[in-house]
């Protein structure tokens, strides 16, 4: 047989997995219609009118009255960051290069504890509905724009990836166009998140959160079954070094090392939850900050069970093909297709199995872009339309622009899609773009909260001079990845087992670079775009807080006497608060002095 006869015969979608898959749209689009019913009859209960019931809409339909359920937010957590991308990618790469990749699962942790102890007392104690609030109160109005102009452009750069993995997979179970079924699904996601609100998507993600595990817990279970079982993998994976201690070289272009992943990883991390709308928004939608910092951890944990789940599936889809690798013969004719056909060739003829996997992987996405559209409402609603407008909206009006955002946007990242396929494989596709606005931004809010010296000029410069910096290292890096100059060695693959023809030899290959292209690990001259690009966001962030405190300390025009505690972390807030009142203790003459030398400096400034 040969491979096209092959990958036809896999198409094997019927209507029972069909049947399975409408099943969970219609259920999302269910809860949505019960939410939307719900904000209506708070909506009547309310007493107030003007601008206060339109604040009290805005908060109910955003952050769900902050009244949320630690439960349905964790899930909500897990299932917003679990994205399609996660579940198709994170196999992929394992696949490819190894399992190094998973010893970021560490830096999660420590992410973790920087969101317990600096960043989340602070934005849980300002009651914010948009993050980017936090910016103008503690720099100035420009800041806040330019934070929330930040979170808009990474929203058009992740988003459109987000659906578009999981139309790969679709394609790849039942043939069908990816720019049909794309468009299809996501109108039913506009719909419930556009009607429902927070507790709409967040109730949407409980049941998604499910869907995928169960989807992933089948793969997982019967492909180990059919190779097998676990040792079988495991002993395939040691034979070409998949599996292996961590990588301590200090080559900043090396795909993977311990350093990328650790100080990488956290930066990664903190980015996608410290300073996400998406993220903090639902941290802000539970009563109080222990609730929130509960929910942290146990979001922690089932993100790590999402991501060993992922990683030992990798591991399984080389150990099922060891001898015949389906991107080699085009078997699989995109990297991030590996996943759905490992589906359709253990779960193929088992009807509605496929079905639950393709609603697992569109659930993921679902719950990403739901979380996405909802958040860009507040943004839009909280950080334009308020800050511009200089009459309170009447609750009509708010309905209407949070509603009419989450329409508009979600038509763009529809059509967005078009562009995205053309990108390559979609996990180190989604970390690089991402950074050029989230490096930036991880650098003002970091600055913000620990450094009081930091004042809204410097973060200003700082911010800016990160973002062109990165944009141009990530388009260098994309534009090298596209053509071909610049590719990293993947691990051992095989042909010599196939069973079916193809066009090409039969041969194995030992450690070759993917299409034969130069590796990035070569003697080439080195390139500040060609780091591993889990380093992206860190040197955006590293760049900007340096640029912000330097400039802010040669500019001396920082009063921390009148800096807001409360908008800093807590251990800093301690000390300011200390260096206060030791101040305060000083003798006249000694205070007189400092008066006297402040004012000479505010003269001659």
């Amino acid at each position: 047989m040969h491979v096209d006869e092959l990958r036809i015969s896999l198409q094997s979608f019927g209507w029972p997995d069909y049947v399975v898959f409408c099943l969970m749209l219609a259920i999302c689009a269910v809860i949505g219609i019960h939410f939307c019913l719900q904000l209506r009859r708070e909506s009547r209960q309310l007493k107030a009118t003007g601008a206060e019931e339109a604040a009290s809409s805005a908060a109910s339909y955003l952050v769900g009255g902050r009244k949320m359920k630690i439960f349905p937010i964790t899930m909500s957590l897990i299932s917003s960051f679990i994205s399609g991308i996660t579940l198709l990618g994170t196999p992929t790469e394992v696949y490819l290069y190894g399992a190094q990749y998973l010893y970021i699962m560490g830096s999660l942790v420590l992410m973790g504890l920087c969101m317990f102890y600096i960043f989340l007392p602070v934005f849980h104690e300002l009651n914010l509905i948009s993050t980017y609030k936090y910016l103008e109160q503690r720099y100035n109005r420009s800041l806040r724009l330019f934070g929330s102009i930040m979170f808009i452009m990474a929203s058009l750069l992740w988003l459109p990836i987000v659906i578009y993995v999981p139309a790969i997979a679709f394609n790849q179970a039942t043939g069908v166009n990816i720019h049909i079924v794309t468009p299809c699904v996501c109108v039913v996601c506009i719909f419930y998140t556009c009607i429902g609100g927070l507790k709409a998507v967040v109730w949407t993600d409980v049941v998604q959160t499910l869907i995928m595990f169960g989807a992933m817990a089948l793969v997982l279970i019967k492909g180990t079954m059919d190779i097998g079982g676990p040792g079988v993998v495991w002993q395939r994976a040691k034979q070409t070094a998949r599996v292996e201690s961590p990588n301590f070289t200090f080559d900043l272009s090396e795909r993977y090392t311990f350093y990328s992943l650790v100080l990488g990883g956290v930066a990664h991390w903190l980015k996608s939850n410290a300073i996400s709308q998406n993220m903090i928004q639902r941290y802000l939608s539970l009563p109080t900050l222990r609730d929130a910092r509960i929910a942290i951890w146990t979001f922690i944990g089932g993100v790590l069970a999402f991501l060993a789940i992922c990683g030992y599936t990798g591991l399984l889809i080389y150990a099922t093909y060891a001898d015949c690798d389906p991107l080699e013969t085009k078997l699989a004719q995109r990297n991030d297709q590996l996943l759905p056909l490992l589906v359709m060739e253990t779960l193929g003829t088992y009807p509605g199995l496929p079905g639950i996997f393709v609603a697992g992987v569109f659930s993921a996405a679902l719950s990403s872009l739901s979380t996405g559209l909802n958040s860009l409402s507040a943004v839009v609603l909280e950080d334009f339309v308020k800050t511009f407008r200089h009459e309170p909206l009447t609750e009509t009006q708010t309905a209407f622009v949070m509603r009419s955002v989450v329409v508009v946007f979600g038509v763009i990242f529809v059509a967005l899609v078009f562009i995205v396929e053309k990108l390559g494989a979609v996990l180190q596709l989604t970390i690089t773009l991402t950074s050029v606005a989230n490096g930036p931004l991880l650098g003002i809010f970091t600055s913000g909260v620990l450094l009081p010296w930091v004042n809204s000029k410097g973060a200003l410069l700082g911010g800016v001079s990160s973002l062109v910096v990165m944009a141009w290292m990530c388009i260098k890096a994309q534009h090298d990845l596209v053509t071909g100059d610049l590719v990293y060695q993947r691990k051992p693959y095989s042909t010599l087992g196939c069973n079916y023809t193809f066009a090409g030899e039969r041969r194995a290959f030992s450690s070759l670079p993917l299409d034969g292209a130069i590796s990035a690990a070569s003697d080439a001259p080195f390139h500040l775009y060609r780091i591993s690009y889990l380093y992206f966001t860190l040197f955006g962030a590293l760049l900007t807080i340096v640029v912000a405190l330097v400039t802010s300390l040669l500019l001396r025009e920082t009063d921390l006497d009148a800096l807001d505690t409360r908008l800093l972390t807590p251990f800093v807030r301690r000390w300011l608060e200390r260096r206060r009142s030791r101040r305060t203790q000083l003798p006249p003459q000694k205070l007189a002095k400092r008066a006297k030398l402040k004012a000479v400096q505010e003269t001659a400034a």
